[in-house]
């Protein structure tokens, strides 16, 4: 599983991490995994990330989880493109996430954004995921 689709695999990792109330959670690190944590980071999701080493001497992204009274922010995180079945859509289609409570991460031509930033530099892109 984490090997087809390493960003599904950081975003399960979260999942799990959250369930069992942990502060901090640890991913491989990757260009792609790292702009999606920007974006979660920008949107007040997680409190931010930081680039580690693992034991093996791999690089690894060290996710600071972000609660609130103790309820994790994050709701709901759920992977929308697979590597099985590509999700594109042009900038109108671009969905929104619980009128608008969430955000939708688009990989667009311009960098990794969320969907409001995609809206506003009028790009669409791949739907990676929702988050709410």
């Amino acid at each position: 599983m984490s090997m087809n689709d390493p960003l599904g695999d950081m975003l399960t990792r979260i999942r799990n991490a959250q369930m069992r109330g942990k502060s901090t959670v640890r991913t491989p690190a990757s260009k792609l995994r790292a702009w999606v944590l920007d974006v979660l980071k920008d949107e007040g999701y997680i409190r931010g990330y930081e680039t580690a080493t693992a034991a093996n001497g791999q690089p690894e992204l060290e996710i600071s989880l972000k609660y609130f009274e103790g309820t994790p922010v994050i709701r709901e995180i759920k992977r929308v493109s697979k590597p099985g079945r590509r999700v594109y859509a042009g900038v109108k289609e671009i969905p929104s996430v619980r009128q608008g409570l969430g955000v939708s991460i688009v990989s667009t031509p311009k960098g990794v954004m969320s969907d409001a930033a995609a809206r506003s530099a009028n790009v669409g892109g791949e739907v990676l995921c929702t988050v709410f």
